[in-house]
């Protein structure tokens, strides 16, 4: 996909579709027949505006900040008020943009499907553009129905430039919306190729059909119908969809000027050759302030819940008192004198390492899970951020006890949280030093980012292999994943590893999935399809314990509200149960 990406911005004016719920209109002649709507070409650009739609941040460009809503990460943006509760409401802005966008990319799909299909053109291309339009329309609706349940439906009979004004629909049942859904996907199916040419990387296939059908179906736990989707595209069973687990996790994260993984199954390219606003904005929210000298980052961090979850190297459950004694009861004053050093006033090296050993507080961290260290940035581990004129240059990561001497720093040294938080930092997703001059602005992260993979499509399998009872096949799978990292595999022989029943796998699968996605945004959607959205919902605390902010949780949380200005533009509209 990277030519759609760079021709994004020409096709702003060719399809302009920009009415949607609640977006302002501007009808566009250049959507008529008879300038538009004609070649072979015309079609390619109708599609660019789709992807163009999908990667925006309100729609899909921001799938990975959703971890601050879950247990995994903490933050401040973009979710505050869905993450903290107290403040989620019909008007909470979030709400509203991610409604809206999602209703754009609804209408922009519309607008494909209804024109192309006119076309004079091959029929090969009526049916591509088309399955991908059918494709794209599922993944908005399927977001809408995990955020809202049941919305308005709009299909392609619905030409947004005479009926913009009159958007009125009532909203149609969850059930009704899960089997358009299911239609749009089956066609797109039908209609997708296995493979697109080189230039054509991140257009939706038939695999990715595949998956995302596979997951409306594991969602409604429609076990069987989920595990033949899966099985299709994890084992070939009808064609070469030649999918793999990326040999090396770390580098997964790292693709860009044109890498490419065959694990990613449906994905944002972010290839721009160094220009600005074509790739995802996922520094400017997991970034460290020493990462391209970030003006403001650290606005979502890894929880302490995440890193504690982590196993040990054995796959033994990781203890901290394990490693100091009296860590769990100590309280915060006793985690400090473990855990801090004193740092010079010009932040530039460590004075006195007081009461830390900081080979052992290393140890608790980088003798676990590979995960952890290759998602986190732990305490006295490096990261290469860059100086004032970014540059590469070497950090670290210090607890550092302000009593006794300075303070961390990006400029110098060491890396410093921009919220005052003594929290842990991403280091997923993060570029190092300036990657050899490619990479020029930090608001953008130029690295493929998966909306689908085979990592997150294979534990999604195993669950559903779970829930039928073929506990066997289910482990095979959790161990597929496990062995990338080097982690043990289940019933190894170890006593800790040992699954028996539905019930512990399920378990296992639950974490496992953690461990693997975290910073791709999956948690939240995960805790909440498996009702474990309530007790995960604990107060943000830093590493020391102390507390950075209060979560609080209702039952209305488990379902968005409809935004409050979307009610008043469409008086057909109800809105959900308790709010």
């Amino acid at each position: 996909m990277k030519h759609i990406l760079y021709s994004a911005a020409i096709l702003s004016a060719a399809l302009t579709t920009t009415g949607c719920e609640s977006l302002d209109y501007a009808p566009g002649n250049q959507m008529s027949g008879e300038t538009f709507w004609q070649t072979e070409e015309h079609a390619r650009q109708a599609a660019i505006g789709m992807y163009a739609a999908m990667k925006a941040d309100w729609c899909f460009g921001l799938d990975f900040t959703f971890d601050m809503c879950s247990d995994i990460a903490d933050g401040v943006s973009p979710w505050a008020d869905v993450s903290r509760g107290s403040s989620f409401s019909s008007a909470s802005g979030g709400v509203q943009n991610h409604w809206q966008y999602l209703y754009e990319l609804v209408h922009r799909c519309n607008t494909v499907i209804r024109n192309v299909a006119a076309m004079p053109i091959s029929r090969e291309t009526i049916d591509c553009v088309t399955g991908e339009a059918k494709f794209l329309r599922a993944l908005a609706y399927f977001r809408m129905l995990n955020c809202w349940g049941g919305v308005p439906y709009y299909d392609e009979s619905c030409d947004i430039n005479e009926s913009f004004a009159s958007l009125d629909s009532p909203r149609s049942s969850a059930d009704e919306l899960r089997r358009h859904i299911i239609d749009d996907l089956t066609e797109a199916i039908e209609k997708l190729p296995v493979r697109h040419s080189a230039e054509d990387l991140g257009r939706a296939t038939k695999g990715a059909a595949y998956a995302l059908r596979g997951k409306v179906y594991l969602y409604d736990r429609q076990w069987t119908d989920a595990i033949s989707d899966f099985e299709e595209i994890v084992y070939d069973r009808n064609a070469a969809y030649g999918y793999e687990l990326h040999p090396d996790y770390d580098g997964l994260f790292r693709l860009y000027n044109g890498q490419h993984s065959p694990e990613m199954i449906f994905s944002i390219q972010s290839i721009d050759d160094n220009t600005a606003g074509y790739a995802l904005n996922i520094v400017g929210y997991f970034g460290n302030k020493s990462t391209m000298r970030l003006i403001a980052g650290n606005s979502i961090v890894p929880s302490t819940a995440l890193v504690d979850m982590y196993e040990n190297s054995d796959g033994s459950e990781f203890n901290w008192d394990d490693r100091f004694p009296g860590y769990s009861d100590g309280g915060p004053s006793l985690r400090r004198e473990y855990l801090s050093v004193a740092i010079d006033q010009g932040s530039t090296k460590v004075t006195d390492l007081l009461q830390c050993d900081t080979t052992k507080v290393m140890d608790a961290y980088r003798l676990r899970d590979p995960r952890l260290n290759l998602n986190v940035i732990t305490p006295y581990s490096h990261y290469l951020g860059t100086d004032a004129g970014s540059n590469p240059m070497d950090k670290q990561f210090v607890l550092a006890d302000a009593s006794k001497g300075g303070s961390p720093m990006e400029a110098m040294a060491f890396i410093r949280n921009s919220e005052g938080w003594n929290s842990y930092f991403w280091r997923k997703w993060i570029p190092t030093g300036n990657l050899d001059g490619y990479w020029g602005e930090y608001n953008r992260t130029p690295y493929e980012f998966p909306l689908i993979r085979l990592g997150d499509v294979i534990l999604m399998l195993a669950e559903a292999y779970n829930e039928t009872g073929a506990l066997d096949k289910a482990i095979a799978e959790v161990n597929m994943v496990r062995k990338r990292v080097a982690m043990p595999e289940l019933n190894n022989g170890s006593p800790w590893l040992d699954v028996k029943s539905a019930e512990e796998m399920r378990r296992r699968i639950q974490r496992e999935r953690a461990f693997e996605l975290a910073g791709e945004g999956h948690r939240y959607w995960d805790l909440r399809r498996w009702g474990m959205l309530e007790q995960s919902v604990k107060d943000a605390t830093d590493i020391f314990g102390d507390l950075m902010y209060t979560r609080t949780y209702q039952p209305r949380h488990e379902v968005w509200p409809i935004p409050l200005v979307e009610l008043e533009r469409n008086r057909n509209l109800t809105q959900n149960e308790g709010w």
